[in-house]
């Protein structure tokens, strides 16, 4: 009887390897069906982020804390490091939370929020950079920027009320209500800061977050239309916001040199080549990017490391989409899966806008880029919304699966042990 070869036979019938690329293929696409692909997804990616972020920060810093701080050029990256601490073991907590305490944290975050944005009207708020947008707890090293956790609480707290709601979402008023004016309120607090970036930030979490439980493209565009005509006013109404809009079409009509910034961005990227000048050697760092460190890190690692350095932060962070919106999908409970997608679209939307300003391709929002500028806050609140992505990932079912075995097979061994010592 014939026998049927297999494909990867040789002339002579005996099988020879299979090929290079299918070999790869076929481990990466074994990699990505294991229970904790999506868990490595998330963590291998923002690990990667985290150090290349501590890296730049002190790279692109070091010039101005040395003259600002009195020949401390380490000022910033010591404070980013105790950020980095107490954020990632803030990120380990939440990443072995149930989803049931998940919930709890989140109407947490948003009482939390909503508490803290007020004191920024409050002798405990103050400035920076023209927004009002700090509350100073009595520590010279550590200030909170309310809005930051804002993110988190909207996504969280509102996953929690969806996920409650899941029958009535065909109703609208079960829909917006109380979703929309608690986040409204949380957006206006922010714009009165003078914050019209961060408002917008928030503005399109929450939307993402509607359109993820599935309002209808009525009611999305009805509230978007509301949306972009208060942006509007608030533009016109504003000169050093008209500067930046009429700046980024014309840098002579930009009084206020608000634009400055991303044009140096620019020189920075194009210095860089495919290679970059090397690391510590930005140019742009002596004085002409002020905030290298902050808003446009992105500008110093496309010119110290090139453009090869500037896609592969691009790869991490589509890496890290990936698997965020992967969480969600596979997600069998509701909370789960709102929570990773607006997670995900927090991360990607505000990336997108710091990309988007850094190639001057809109006009400055100042917004810092997830995981890689320098801000306490802002670091913090990545992380926290890391840890509650990992904490999601854990409740894939496959995962879920996974880990009771391997919880059995450890009682298994244990009792085995002990039975075996007895006799």
């Amino acid at each position: 009887m014939a026998i049927l070869s297999s494909p990867f036979e040789d002339r002579h019938g005996t099988e020879s390897a299979q090929p290079a690329k299918g070999r790869r293929r076929s481990l990466v696409v074994d990699w990505l069906a294991h229970p904790q692909a999506s868990f490595y997804l998330v963590l291998v990616p923002a690990v990667l982020l985290l150090v290349l972020g501590m890296m730049m920060v002190l790279s692109a810093s070091s010039v101005y804390a040395y003259v600002r701080w009195d020949g401390d050029s380490y000022y910033f990256v010591k404070r980013q490091a105790v950020f980095l601490l107490v954020g990632g073991a803030m990120a380990y907590v939440f990443a072995r939370l149930q989803p049931t305490q998940l919930k709890v944290l989140g109407w947490v975050l948003m009482a939390a929020a909503m508490i803290l944005q007020v004191l920024t009207f409050s002798p405990l708020g103050y400035s920076n950079n023209g927004n009002t947008n700090w509350v100073n707890l009595g520590f010279s090293w550590f200030n909170i920027q309310p809005s930051e956790v804002a993110k988190l609480a909207i996504v969280m707290w509102g996953a929690d009320i969806f996920a409650r709601k899941e029958k009535l979402l065909g109703d609208v008023r079960h829909l917006l209500i109380p979703f929309l004016p608690a986040s409204l309120v949380m957006i206006g607090l922010v714009v009165l800061q003078s914050d019209l970036g961060t408002g917008m930030i928030l503005g399109a979490i929450m939307l993402s977050v509607l359109w993820y439980v599935g309002a209808s493209w009525k009611v999305l565009v009805s509230i978007i239309g509301g949306v972009a005509a208060a942006v509007v006013v608030l533009i016109l109404t504003a000169q050093y916001r008209m500067s930046r809009i009429l700046g980024f079409f014309n840098p002579n009509l930009d009084p206020l040199g608000i634009n400055h910034q991303p044009i140096r961005a620019q020189f920075a990227l194009a210095s860089g080549g495919w290679w970059g000048l090397g690391l510590g050697e930005s140019r742009q760092k002596w004085g002409g990017l002020v905030e290298s460190h902050t808003d446009y890190i992105l500008a110093v690692i496309g010119e110290e490391l090139g453009l090869v350095g500037t896609l592969s932060v691009l790869a991490l962070l589509l890496i890290l989409g990936y698997a965020g919106f992967r969480i969600a999908m596979r997600s069998d409970l509701k909370f789960c899966r709102y929570t990773a997608a607006g997670i995900t679209s927090w991360f990607m939307i505000q990336a997108l806008v710091n990309i988007a300003v850094v190639f001057r391709m809109m006009p400055v929002l100042g917004v810092p880029l997830p995981l890689l500028s320098y801000g306490g806050s802002a670091l913090m609140a990545n992380l926290m919304a890391l840890g509650v992505l990992l904490a999601c990932a854990r409740q894939e079912p496959a995962a879920r699966a996974y880990s009771e075995r391997h919880r059995a097979s450890r009682r298994k061994t244990l009792v085995t042990t002990a039975v075996g010592a007895k006799s």
